[in-house]
């Protein structure tokens, strides 16, 4: 049969293994090749290709390369915890930089546990153990980890709405993780642990030398908002899906989201008062996209009016460059990401305006044409009428530049999921934030979710250059996650996620969120009834009377019987 890999010809017996082609197609790099896509799927390096067809290569720079490779010296981790502590429980919490951090229930790691953990780490690699792949009944895996004592992914299995699942063995030990594996334990060569009290980070291979370790990035501030997340999924029992689940379906979402959204509105407050103490005129709200900025931005406008105050709403979009002046990305494409597309000389000198007391003429970008708008719009302020400015730029100190910073607060917000399918395998924000945008671009923006896939890499580009380098800059941290959002996601999106061909490329992407989704049972359509109309996730699945149409109650109407 004839195969092709990057555009590499070759024939080969049927069941050849997928390693075999690309070692034959690719000898120069088969060494960095991690798993191949074909058809839609990610083929192991070890599974058979059955049938002719076009392959595409999966490295590390890849992000399902990277997913492969963390999931693999995860997998590492967990032999050498149970050799160095086999009565306790390792958990994943979240990423940092290039690395994971977890923490071990119940017990407070020490410097030396963790140089010991990587000792061990460290011969489990050496010894190149294999991951083999073993397909389990759901009755034999719900049994085998319910009699593990490991109840929550018991449970959480349960709910999955298929027969048999891909288990994995590995130096005695079973375990699942949602994706697909390496061969074995020699190929997770490159890593390193750190010590982070009360747990550790797991640090992943660096994406610019992928010979080495990532260097750990302290990131204080995060970490506190996480935990701070951590701390009221655990108070409200929902630390993994299926918790969340269970509320589901004990008919009790409807309580837990008057819950999620008070926390939302206390948080909202605090930093209102917050923003007061500092006697702030201008507030910069930054954070990467989905992270529900504008609805941030209005919320916060109405606490600070509570307060006697009389904000004015700036974003950063109407200082856009005219489309044929924006700078262009390597594809010859508009940077819409990079700093140089906004206006950047215009904004300082308009905001340095109007704090000044002036007249000033505001611009508006109309995003039709992708030009400004001929006729400006005439704004004035007085000391009662602190600036909320808002845009994906506006922690760059590049923005900030002759102001006094004692006159300016600056808020990060973004989507940080606490929640974990259970304690081995995490939501990546980037899973959760990527679903609201498709959910958003569809609804709103005319987006079918296939384009929202394409685009998506640029987006985290510019997210990774222009926006997490300065989120510790901020004053103020803001969590805009919802516990219990993604059901709420799932009923919307699961028919507009079917729309993505299996053939395409970004299927991949596609196929993660819908791996998540297979996971959380949907809501009812009049749960949805309470969420307020104010509520950040409004947003994205309609119903904000701020300044969104409803489109929700179309979309239920569309609904497919099985998720009504």
């Amino acid at each position: 049969m004839k195969l092709t890999l990057d555009g590499v010809q070759g024939h080969f017996i049927p069941r050849v293994s997928v390693n075999e082609v690309v070692r034959t197609l690719l000898p120069e790099t088969a060494s960095q090749v991690l798993a191949c896509f074909k058809n839609g799927d990610v083929l192991e390096l070890g599974a058979p290709v059955e049938t002719p067809g076009e392959m595409i290569s999966i490295n590390y720079l890849h992000e399902e390369g990277r997913r492969i490779y963390e999931r693999s010296i995860r997998f590492v981790l967990l032999l050498a915890m149970r050799k160095q502590f086999p009565d306790l429980i390792l958990r994943n919490e979240h990423s940092i930089g290039q690395g994971v951090y977890m923490e071990v229930d119940g017990f407070r790691l020490s410097a030396a546990d963790v140089n010991a953990l990587e000792g061990h780490m460290r011969d489990i690699v050496q010894a190149d153990l294999p991951f083999i792949l073993e397909r389990w009944s759901k009755e034999d895996a719900i049994a085998y980890f319910a009699g593990r004592g490991d109840p929550d992914k018991a449970r959480l299995l349960s709910y999955r709405p298929f027969d048999h699942f891909n288990m994995y063995s590995c130096g005695g030990l079973l375990e699942y993780f949602y994706g697909a594996m390496l061969p074995s334990t020699g190929y997770t060569q490159v890593f390193a642990l750190q010590h982070h009290a009360p747990g550790l980070v797991l640090l992943l291979p660096d994406r610019a030398d992928i010979s080495r370790p990532a260097s750990f990035v302290s990131l204080p501030k995060q970490m506190a908002i996480f935990a701070q997340s951590n701390y009221w999924c655990k108070v409200l029992n929902t630390s993994t899906a299926a918790g969340l689940n269970d509320l589901i379906a004990q008919n009790k979402l409807r309580d837990f989201i008057r819950v999620n959204e008070a926390l939302h509105n206390q948080s909202l407050a605090d930093i209102a008062q917050d923003v007061i103490k500092r006697q702030a005129r201008v507030i910069f709200v930054s954070g990467p996209s989905s992270s529900g900025k504008t609805t941030f931005a209005n919320r916060l406008s109405i606490q600070l009016r509570v307060s006697g105050l009389e904000p004015r709403l700036i974003s950063l979009d109407d200082f856009y460059r005219n489309r044929d002046e924006l700078p262009l990305e390597t594809d010859g494409l508009p940077d819409l990401e990079a700093l140089d597309a906004l206006d950047v000389p215009l904004f300082r000198e308009s905001i340095a305006s109007l704090l000044g007391g002036h007249e000033t003429p505001m611009p508006r970008f109309d995003f039709r044409d992708q030009r400004r708008k001929p006729d400006p719009v005439m704004m004035r302020v007085t000391a009662l009428q602190p600036l909320i400015i808002e845009g994906i730029h506006a922690l760059n100190p590049a923005l900030h530049g002759g102001f006094d910073l004692r006159m300016i607060c600056k808020i990060y917000i973004s989507q940080l999921t606490a929640l974990n399918l259970d304690y081995h395998n995490r939501i990546r924000t980037t899973d959760a934030r990527l679903l609201r945008r498709i959910v958003r671009d569809y609804q709103f923006r005319a987006t079918p979710p296939e384009r929202t896939l394409i685009m998506w890499d640029s987006v985290r580009r510019g997210e990774e250059k222009w926006v997490f380098p300065f989120q510790e800059q901020a004053d103020i941290m803001f969590n805009s996650a919802l516990h219990y959002e993604l059901p709420i996601l799932k009923t919307i999106s699961y028919s507009i996620l079917q729309q993505v061909p299996k053939d395409s490329i970004h299927f991949i992407k596609c196929n993660r969120i819908l791996k998540i989704l297979n996971y959380l049972l949907p809501v009812s359509p009049e749960v949805f009834n309470e969420i307020p109309p104010l509520s950040i996730l409004r947003e994205f699945i309609g119903g904000n009377t701020l300044y969104m149409k409803d489109a929700t109650s179309q979309l239920m109407a569309d609904w497919p019987a099985d998720l009504a």
